[in-house]
């Protein structure tokens, strides 16, 4: 079976662009003078993944490609198919009970012959 997405790291390195910058929230100063927030955009499958957690711009960058390469796993994955479920009885015999009012509003449609009794 043939990979939609490859998962190898040197390969994902090559196919993202890694974009930095200041995480907001909660943090003060430390925060909002570095740019430790890591956002990664996967090109060939336009994922785009965000690591804020750490203080380190490393440790996101890490987590990040970890993410991205759980992301692309589960985009590999083969799709199971439908098995359909069996029509239930009382479904069976709710659509018959409907066909018999419907055969009798059409028996009713029918044009009624009148024979006289004189024989004419």
């Amino acid at each position: 079976m043939a990979m939609k997405y490859n998962t190898e790291p040197e390969v994902l390195r090559r196919q993202v662009i890694m974009e930095t910058y200041r995480s907001r929230g909660p943090g003060g100063q430390r925060k909002n003078k570095v740019e430790t927030a890591v956002r990664l955009r996967h090109l060939p499958s336009g994922i785009t993944i965000v690591a804020t957690e750490h203080r380190s711009q490393a440790e996101n960058r890490k987590l990040a490609m970890e993410r991205l390469r759980e992301r692309l796993i589960k985009l590999n994955r083969p799709r199971k198919r439908r098995i359909p479920t069996a029509v239930s009885l009382a479904a069976i015999e709710k659509r018959i009970k409907e066909k018999k009012v419907l055969s009798g509003k059409k028996q009713l449609r029918k044009r009624v012959e009148i024979k006289s009794e004189s024989g004419e």
